[in-house]
C-alpha cells in the first residue's frame, strides 16, 4: 500500500486521487491558519518554490481539531493563506488527524510512522514510491526539511 491509493477531497470538495502525484517527493502537512505556528506557511512555500520543478509537491491539508485554530471554510482558508503567504501549493478540505474520524490517509500515515498527531503542522515526507520516509514534528520548520526532501529527489 502507498499513499497513491487514497482518494481524498480537495479544497473544492471534489474528489482527488493521490495517484496524480506519483513519481513525486511529498510533504504532508495539517495546518491551521490561526496557530502559533502558522508563519511556517512562509517556509513551506519556500521549499515549495525551491523544488517544484524538481518533482516536488506540498499537500495541505487544513485542521481544525487543535484548538480550533483553523475556523472557516475552505474559501477563507485559502484566501488567507494566498494573500498572507502567496502559496501556490495543493490544499485539500479540512480534515481530521486524529480519533476515530481520522481521514483515512492520516490513519494510514500514523501507521507508517506511529503515533498521535501533536498538534497543527505536522510534517509526513513521502518518496517517489508513495511510501512515508521520515515524519518531523509540528515544531520541525520548514527549512530543516531540505536534507532529507533532497535525498528522495
Amino acid at each position: 500500500m502507498s499513499v497513491y491509493e487514497f482518494t481524498v477531497k480537495d479544497n473544492k470538495g471534489n474528489s482527488a486521487s493521490l495517484s496524480e502525484f506519483k513519481g513525486k517527493v511529498l510533504l504532508i502537512v495539517n495546518t491551521a491558519t490561526k496557530c502559533g505556528l502558522t508563519p511556517q506557511y512562509e517556509g513551506l512555500e519556500s521549499l515549495y518554490e525551491k523544488y517544484k520543478d524538481q518533482g516536488f509537491e506540498i499537500l495541505d491539508f487544513p485542521c481544525n481539531q487543535f484548538a480550533f485554530q483553523a475556523p472557516g471554510d475552505a474559501e477563507a482558508i485559502d484566501s488567507f493563506c494566498t494573500l498572507k503567504y502567496n502559496t501556490k501549493f495543493r490544499r485539500f478540505e479540512k480534515i481530521k488527524v486524529n480519533g476515530k474520524d481520522a481521514a483515512p490517509l492520516y490513519q494510514y500515515l500514523k501507521q507508517q510512522k506511529p503515533g498521535r498527531i501533536e498538534w497543527n503542522f505536522a510534517k509526513f515526507l513521502i518518496d517517489r514510491n508513495g511510501e512515508v520516509a521520515e515524519r518531523f514534528a509540528s515544531t520541525a520548520k520548514p527549512e530543516t526539511l531540505t536534507e532529507s526532501i533532497e535525498k528522495l529527489l
